[in-house]
């Protein structure tokens, strides 16, 4: 596994190649741009690594689904989602048109046309999040990052769950501080939460997809849904 990297201008080219961990020859390689600036959207992050690896994983489940990632940024567990199948809709904050922007460069960098990007404030209960189509998975890598926003996710995610009672909300975290944990918002919101241990999807590598993004972060995957 290797990760190539091509620099244009202020923007650079990873590449990331998921295999399998059983010998066998399938294997998908996409290619992300970020962009050389501040904004921390523009990077691939561990987390979001984790999760392509964790829709890699379980892509047979993924083949003609509707999806939606919050938060995409780079959008990588996204555009592996959709090489595998899924029907993909891309989001991040209508304030951030940069990352907009991004997200389509990566459905481009991945000959992915058709792939809707949109503008989706979490907390907001905007048009374009009331319309969306029924949903059977939401993505979100390290969209727990500011405890600010803890809560605005979590409405948005309760609201998407509530129209798609059947979805699955996939999101992986990186552990930044022992004083931030989402426990208080789930039992307050009502919703149930599996953690997923990462050796279960061979995550658990110093090295993944090529990368060594992931080298000694804790991150946790976690599966939320409504509950009972």
């Amino acid at each position: 596994m290797d990760e190539s990297i091509t620099s244009v201008f202020d923007i650079v080219l990873k590449s990331f190649t998921f295999e399998e961990s059983e010998g066998t020859q399938e294997s998908l390689t996409v290619t992300i741009p970020e962009v050389l600036d501040p904004q921390y959207g523009m990077y691939v992050w561990p987390s979001a690594v984790i999760l392509a690896q964790y829709a890699w994983t379980h892509r047979g489940q993924l083949a003609d689904k509707t999806l939606l990632e919050l938060g995409a940024g780079v959008s990588l567990p996204g555009v592996v989602a959709a090489k595998c199948g899924a029907r993909v809709i891309l989001s991040d904050s209508a304030r951030l048109p940069l990352c907009l922007e991004n997200c389509r460069r990566s459905c481009a960098a991945n000959g992915l046309d058709g792939v809707p990007v949109m503008g989706l404030t979490w907390g907001e209960i905007s048009p374009a999040l009331v319309f969306l189509p029924a949903l059977d998975v939401i993505l979100g890598s390290d969209v727990f990052y500011e405890p600010e926003d803890f809560e605005d996710v979590i409405v948005s995610v309760v609201f998407l769950l509530k129209k798609s009672p059947k979805a699955e909300f996939w999101t992986t975290y990186q552990e930044r501080s022992a004083d931030w944990s989402i426990e208080a918002l789930l039992h307050k919101w009502k919703l149930q939460c599996v953690s997923v241990p990462l050796p279960s999807f061979n995550a658990n590598r110093a090295q993944l997809a090529g990368s060594t993004l992931p080298g000694r972060h804790t991150v946790q995957m976690l599966i939320i849904k409504l509950g009972a």
